[in-house]
């Protein structure tokens, strides 16, 4: 993750610039990057193992997630009244991102949580598309080659040129996983106008309008959800620790470290998804599937060192 509109995050609220930035403490900044990142690598394992819809997950982190969050928005006094104009900016961003995490937790089902991970990993390209798109941005066509090889990327995820087609990766996962990164990007274009607000309450008040949006659907799902003794470990844990305590983390990392090292250590979320995968689930991704997950993280990972030399 880094500290520009390029950054991507496990379903994180894109970063802002904040004036308490320049005057944070140095130390401290790398475990709590690697920390926050490893937790990052977990969350497929929580919504997997929950056992609730994806609706359902969603809702309860936003609520969880945005209390914790609260908390922390209450003892830093970094509490802000936003403007009109702000909060149409917080109500479009806090929908896609609520969004962004249905389409995401939906793919884990379809594709695995280490392919929707990384396939979800071509934000950067996608928020560049759409930055060309709707704010008019010139496109930097010396980068255009790693879109393509991403995208190359994205075809050797699937599955679709595996033998077997009891390995492939189903398109609707790798679909919704793109559908999410592409999300991912808009709320990074909304936030981009919310310079005067804190980070950490962007991410409080989007989950709030993630909570009051989605209650009507929750609502009419009741009946069919079984709440089990690990499903609320799960959900607990991911809006807890996984939302409210990642992201104090993270914005902390943020204050004390150089954006070349954050971007450095976000590549521990990814790897961290695969080897859940391959470890507690039992993935077993084909070779091709391999070159495609690896073409995608070295595409990302060249587009994002270029990016912090100029």
């Amino acid at each position: 993750m880094t500290l520009n509109a390029s950054s991507s995050s496990p379903g994180a609220v894109p970063d802002v610039p904040h004036a308490s930035l320049a005057t944070a403490a140095s130390g401290g900044g790398t475990w709590r990057m690697v920390l926050a990142m490893a937790l990052s690598g977990t969350i497929g394992l929580l919504v997997v193992e929950s056992g609730l819809p994806a609706l359902w997950v969603v809702w309860l982190r936003c609520i969880l997630g945005g209390l914790g969050l609260a908390v922390w928005v209450a003892v830093s006094r970094q509490w802000r009244t936003p403007t009109r104009t702000e909060l149409r900016w917080l109500l479009l961003g806090g929908l896609a991102l609520i969004v962004n995490w249905l389409c995401l937790f939906r793919a884990y089902h379809y594709s695995g949580i280490a392919i929707a991970t990384v396939v979800y990993h071509v934000q950067p390209f996608l928020l560049l598309l759409l930055a060309a798109l709707l704010q008019g941005e010139a496109l930097p066509l010396r980068r255009m080659p790693w879109l393509l090889l991403a995208l190359v990327g994205v075809v050797l995820s699937s599955g679709l040129l595996g033998a077997d087609s009891a390995h492939q990766a189903s398109w609707e996962g790798i679909g919704l996983a793109l559908l999410a990164a592409s999300l991912y990007a808009v709320a990074t274009l909304t936030t981009q106008r919310l310079k005067r607000i804190a980070p950490a309450q962007i991410a409080m008040l989007q989950m709030g309008v993630g909570a009051l949006a989605l209650l009507p659907f929750v609502w009419e799902l009741r009946a069919d959800v079984v709440f089990s003794p690990k499903a609320w470990a799960a959900v607990l844990l991911l809006g807890l620790v996984h939302t409210a305590w990642m992201y104090t983390l993270m914005y902390t990392a943020f204050q004390r470290l150089k954006a070349q090292a954050i971007a450095g250590l976000s590549y521990i979320y990814p790897v961290m998804a695969l080897l859940v995968d391959l470890l507690w689930f039992g993935a077993k991704p084909q070779p091709a599937q391999w070159l495609g997950m690896a073409l995608i993280l070295g595409a990302v990972w060249v587009y994002r060192r270029g990016e912090q030399k100029t």
